[in-house]
């Protein structure tokens, strides 16, 4: 690894390496920037940034969907010692939401974005009433597509270790935005113990599709393989989203040798490949796939690994790793080269406190875990009490970090940092878990977060948004991620408030599944009805007991009720007409399989998450090449609307055939 003390210096040391950055866009669509040419566009960007009177210590928040040109703006401000904070532009209104409420939190933050995006968010803070907050971020607004000359050089600022090298605030943190911290000795602590714990090295080969407003695509894949001098190559997520098939098609091309991917990616796809054998790869080449972001699910991880063993990828390749963005990403690693491990415990010895108890496989109330591995270099971890006193071996508690890679806490949150720390300085996670053969086991978290997708949510953000639903408001609906037996991933499952007949809660789940769908992005796999939301004294919503009953089965009953419900009043309108209607159908039954969809239902009701939109638009642009804008689903969320709309574009678009 290039020694460093700041990730300026490193951009400066790398000026030497005959490597470079593969920007993907396609099967045959990509761009490649060489590492001594990173820092000459860096300087170039910042030349405009400093005449827009951008200064160290600033913060620009950069907001865009381009891996390019966020790379070129993340490093020019690194450069001049500008603090960059990344946020995900998405497809959903929570999106620009946490942009406005964090602009508002900076202060006077500068925008890094591009025309189009910078356009709608306009007319989002507009409807929202924020147009004044919107103004004030124009004015320090950098538009990358108008950016025509970057042949003079800002000027580079003399960055110190200690000083904050970038921010980034936690996925879901929408109501509360909750900013971590992180200086340039804390980001490349971490690069140093990860390259120890896993011997990274100048022949490694990177593909990521992480986004990199994500501490796994940003530092994992970019910072680490950046410091070590790899091959890097990136992909956009929403190409992977929407041909994830080409994700192992890249990495046998391009003989990778590190890859990432949170369960989602495993799940989604092989999801797309279906029933189809694998591909004819050679996939030898990789020999760590990270697998971390959100909680590992053991038979997720043998079915991809068994599906793709005819591509020569090793089962030693899986790498379960734990990390968070407080400690600049990674935390504990396995041993390379060695297959994981499980162990199976019995859910109800996993309270804190308590010796977890290993039971059989497949006996009741079993739940298989894998093991994360021990802490890597420069970094410590500990399992601790209720007290915050050490637990020894096999005893479950609180998972508590700290070292060099560490944050010092988040942005201008004096409370939050105090609640944060123990009295001799380590940093509470909010995950539970336990030591078992020298390696992390984790079981679970204490702080209430949704994960999904590789995300995670905070429940009160989805409950604000779902109790905007017709008779419902705050405290009559809670959120949490359920994970009944057998499920590979955390559920979305909204439990709503209600003491009437059944009959009448169809139309309520209906409006909270659409309100979260269009607001947030994301899909609810259950809204069950209770009589009582549980709370504490103080008022506090007890979720996890809500949870515990719904996986216990003890609302089995009422749902296959509903279930019966939804089908009887499931009515047909009309088969499709017209050849675009027709089509459109076709394209919203593939991408929803299982699911009867009619021409009127409306697509965020019956459970399209984003991701789904995401295909479904991709199919509809391969069919009428740029007639449809992936946002217009939002406006025309029917198969019919979204017909109707596309006819008119396709009769006034004199180069088309007239629809019919």
């Amino acid at each position: 690894m290039t020694q460093a003390g700041t990730l300026v210096e490193l951009l400066e040391a790398n000026r030497q390496a005959d490597r470079q950055i593969r920007y993907i866009e396609g099967q045959d669509q990509e761009r490649s920037v060489s590492y001594p040419a990173l820092r000459e566009r860096a300087l170039g960007i910042l030349f405009h940034l400093q005449r827009m009177k951008a200064a160290p210590g600033d913060h620009m928040i950069i907001f865009l969907n381009n891996n390019e040109a966020f790379v070129d703006g993340f490093l020019a401000a690194l450069t001049g010692g500008i603090v960059p904070v990344p946020l995900a532009v998405g497809i959903s209104d929570e999106h620009r939401w946490k942009l406005l409420r964090i602009a508002r939190r900076l202060g006077s933050p500068y925008l890094y974005t591009d025309s189009r995006t910078l356009a709608r968010l306009e007319a989002f803070a507009a409807e929202a009433g924020e147009s004044e907050l919107f103004q004030s971020l124009r004015g320090r607004s950098f538009l990358v597509d108008e950016l025509e000359d970057i042949g003079r050089a800002g000027r580079p600022a003399d960055v110190r270790p200690g000083q904050t090298a970038f921010i980034q605030f936690s996925s879901g943190s929408t109501s509360d935005p909750k900013g971590v911290v992180l200086t340039h000795a804390n980001v490349l602590a971490n690069v140093r113990g990860v390259t120890e714990a896993v011997s990274l090295n100048e022949d490694d080969v990177g593909l990521s599709w992480m986004p990199l407003t994500h501490d796994m695509g940003l530092i994992g894949m970019f910072i680490m393989l950046f410091a070590n001098r790899c091959q890097i190559n990136l992909m956009p997520t929403d190409l992977f989203i929407r041909r994830p098939l080409l994700w192992p098609e890249l990495a046998a091309r391009e003989r990778a040798t590190i890859l990432a991917s949170p369960n989602f990616g495993f799940r989604h796809y092989l999801k797309v490949l279906g029933d189809r054998p694998a591909p004819g790869l050679d996939l030898s080449a990789v020999r760590l796939i990270f697998n971390g972001a959100e909680p590992i699910n053991v038979a997720l991880c043998d079915e991809f690994l068994e599906r793709m063993a005819p591509t020569g990828l090793r089962r030693s390749a899986m790498f379960p790793v734990y990390g968070l963005a407080e400690a600049s990403l990674a935390v504990s690693f396995p041993e390379p080269g060695s297959e994981y491990r499980s162990v199976v415990l019995d859910r109800n010895s996993l309270s804190i406190g308590a010796q977890a108890r290993t039971v059989a496989r497949g006996t009741p109330d079993a739940v298989e875990f894998i093991s994360e591995g021990r802490a890597i270099p420069y970094s410590g971890l500990r399992i601790a009490d209720e007290d915050d006193a050490s637990l020894p071996e096999g005893r479950v508690g609180h998972i508590h970090i700290r070292g060099d890679n560490v944050t010092a806490g988040y942005f201008e949150a004096p409370e939050i940092n105090a609640a944060a720390f123990t009295a001799d300085g380590w940093l509470r996670t909010g995950d539970v878990g336990l030591i078992d053969a020298g390696e992390l086991v984790v079981t679970g978290r204490a702080k209430e977060i949704i994960f999904v997708n590789g995300q995670n949510y905070y429940p009160q953000d989805i409950e604000n948004i779902a109790a905007a639903a017709s008779g419902l408001e705050l405290g009559k609906v809670a959120a949490a991620g359920c994970r009944p037996a057998g499920a590979e991933t955390d559920e979305l499952t909204l439990f709503v408030l209600h003491r009437g007949p059944l009959e009448d809660f169809v139309s309520v789940a209906n409006d909270v599944i659409r309100l979260v769908n269009e607001h947030a992005g994301l899909e609810v796999t259950h809204v069950v009805p209770v009589r009582r939301i549980p709370k504490t004294t103080s008022g506090k919503l007890q979720r996890v007991a809500l949870e515990q009953a719904f996986v216990a089965g003890e609302f089995a009953a009422e749902m296959a009720e509903l279930d019966g419900l939804r089908e009887a009043a499931h009515v047909h309108t009309h088969d499709p007409t017209g050849r675009v209607e027709r089509r459109i159908k076709e394209i919203v039954d593939d991408a929803l399989p299982g699911k009867r969809v009619e021409v009127d239902d409306n697509l965020f009701e019956i459970g399209a998450s984003s991701l789904t939109l995401i295909q479904i638009h991709e199919r509809i642009d391969e069919e009428f090449p740029g007639l449809v804008d992936l946002t217009e689903l939002f406006d025309y969320p029917t198969v019919a609307e979204l017909a109707r709309h596309l006819e008119q574009k396709l009769a006034t678009d004199k180069g088309s055939p007239a629809a019919g």
